[in-house]
C-alpha cells in the first residue's frame, strides 16, 4: 500500500510543479503558494545554483553556467525541439509495451493500434511545420507591402526604422533577438520550435495546440478504457462483491479497485495522469492564442497595450492629482470658509477616481470572420501580395 500511495503523492507534486512552472504567473495564483513556487523554480532555484557552482568551482565555473544559459536562453537553439522529440518518442514506448498487449478488448478494436500511429505522425508533422517555416521574415524586398497591408496605428506602432536591419519597421513588426531578424505580425518567440511565431505560421502553431491536446485527450481516454476492459474481463467487481462482501456501490468499490489498478496498473495510471496535465496545458494555451486571434492581437501587442494603458493612467491619475490639489489650495484662498467636518472628509470620493478611463482601440480587429481568416490565410500567401511584389521587382529590374 506504501508504494501506491508513492505514486500518488509524485503524481500530486508533479502536477503542482508543473501549474506552478507554467501558469504561477497567471492573476488568479497572485499572492499564493503557486506564484512564489512559480519564482522559485524560474529564478530563486537558479540564483542559488550559480551561488553554489560560484562557491564550489570558484568565477570559472560560474561564468561556464552562465554562457551554458546564454546559449539556451538567449540564442537559437535544438535544445527544447529535442526535449521534445525525447518525451513523445518515450510517451509512446511506454504505452505501446504497457498497453498494446490488451488491445484489442471490450471497448477498443484493433485498429487503434494504427490510428495512434498516425496521430503521432500528424502531431510530428506540424511540429516540422511550426519549426521549419517561414514566420514572415520582413526583408528589403517586401517591406513596403508590408507596410500598405499593416497601417501604423500612432499608439502602439509608429513608423520608425529598425535599428539592427536598417530598413523601416512595418506595424505589429518585431526584431527578434533570439533569431535576429524581423518577424510580421510577430507574436513571440517559441523555444519549443526554435523559430518565431508570426503572420506566417501562427495557423500552423495554433494547429499543433489543438492536435496535441486532441492527442493527449486521445490517448488518456484509451487509457482508461483499457483499464475499465481489464476491471470487466478479470471480473474485479464480481470478487470483491461476491468473495468478499465489499458492498456494491461507488462509495464501497472505489477504494478496492483503486488500490487493484495502482498496485497492478501503476504505468497506465502515470501515463494518464501525464497526458491528463499536458491536455489541460494544451487548452489553456490552445484557448488563449485562440482569443487572441478573435481579438487581431498578438502576444506582442498584449504586453505593448498593458505598457500603454499603465503609463496612460499614471498620466490621468496625475493630472486628476494635480486638479484636485489646485482645488484644495484654492478652497485654502477662500474667506470665511467654515472647517470642514471629518467626517465629511473621511467618506470623500478619492481625486484618482475621477481619472479619465483608459480606453483600448485596437484598429486591427475587424471581426471574426476577418480576424480567423487573416491568420489561416495569412495576407503574404494571397495572390494580390504576391503579385505586388513580382511587380515591385520587374520596375526595380528595369
Amino acid at each position: 500500500m506504501a508504494i501506491q500511495w508513492v505514486l500518488v503523492c509524485h503524481g500530486l507534486i508533479t502536477l503542482m510543479v508543473v501549474i506552478s512552472f507554467l501558469c504561477g504567473q497567471w492573476p488568479i495564483f497572485q499572492g499564493t503558494f503557486v506564484e512564489r513556487l512559480h519564482n522559485f523554480l524560474t529564478f530563486g532555484a537558479y540564483e542559488y545554483f550559480l551561488k553554489f557552482v560560484g562557491k564550489m568551482c570558484g568565477d570559472r565555473g560560474e561564468n561556464a553556467v552562465i554562457s551554458v544559459e546564454y546559449y539556451c536562453c538567449y540564442r537559437s537553439n535544438p535544445t527544447l525541439q529535442i526535449l521534445y522529440a525525447a518525451i513523445l518518442s518515450t510517451t509512446y514506448y511506454f504505452i505501446v509495451q504497457s498497453s498494446f498487449a490488451y488491445i484489442p478488448n471490450y471497448y477498443l478494436s484493433d485498429i487503434h493500434r494504427y490510428i495512434s500511429i498516425v496521430a503521432i505522425g500528424v502531431g510530428v508533422i506540424l511540429f516540422l511545420l511550426t519549426s521549419f517555416s517561414d514566420p514572415g521574415m520582413v526583408k528589403a524586398e517586401n517591406v513596403s507591402q508590408y507596410i500598405s497591408a499593416y497601417p501604423y496605428d500612432n499608439v502602439i506602432y509608429s513608423e520608425r526604422e529598425c535599428s539592427t536591419c536598417k530598413i523601416p519597421k512595418p506595424a505589429r513588426s518585431k526584431h527578434c533577438s533570439v533569431c535576429d531578424r524581423c518577424v510580421a505580425r510577430f507574436d513571440h518567440h517559441c523555444g519549443w520550435m526554435n523559430n518565431c511565431i508570426g503572420e506566417r505560421n501562427t495557423r500552423y502553431f495554433l494547429a499543433f495546440l489543438l492536435w496535441h491536446f486532441c492527442l493527449c485527450l486521445y490517448g488518456s481516454v484509451a487509457l482508461s478504457l483499457i483499464l475499465a476492459s481489464r476491471l470487466k474481463e478479470l471480473k474485479i467487481i464480481h470478487i470483491l462483491t461476491v468473495y468478499y462482501g465489499v458492498e456494491n456501490s461507488f462509495r464501497g468499490l472505489a477504494p478496492h479497485i483503486a488500490q487493484w489498478l495502482l498496485s497492478s496498473y501503476n504505468t497506465q495510471i502515470l501515463l494518464m495522469v501525464f497526458l491528463g496535465v499536458v491536455c489541460l496545458l494544451m487548452a489553456a494555451f490552445f484557448g488563449y492564442h485562440a482569443k487572441l486571434c478573435y481579438t487581431n492581437t498578438t502576444t506582442n501587442e498584449t504586453y505593448k497595450w498593458q505598457d500603454h494603458e499603465n503609463l496612460q493612467r499614471k498620466i490621468n491619475e496625475a493630472k486628476a492629482s494635480a486638479t484636485a490639489l489646485k482645488a484644495s489650495l484654492n478652497g485654502l484662498s477662500a474667506v470665511n470658509k467654515p472647517p470642514e467636518s471629518k467626517w465629511k472628509s473621511f467618506f470623500r470620493r478619492s481625486p484618482l477616481k475621477d481619472a479619465e478611463v483608459v480606453v483600448k482601440t485596437n484598429i486591427y480587429d475587424k471581426g471574426l470572420v476577418h480576424n480567423f481568416s487573416e491568420v489561416i490565410f495569412p495576407l503574404s500567401t494571397r495572390s494580390s501580395f504576391v503579385s505586388a511584389i513580382t511587380k515591385k521587382a520587374k520596375v526595380k529590374a528595369k
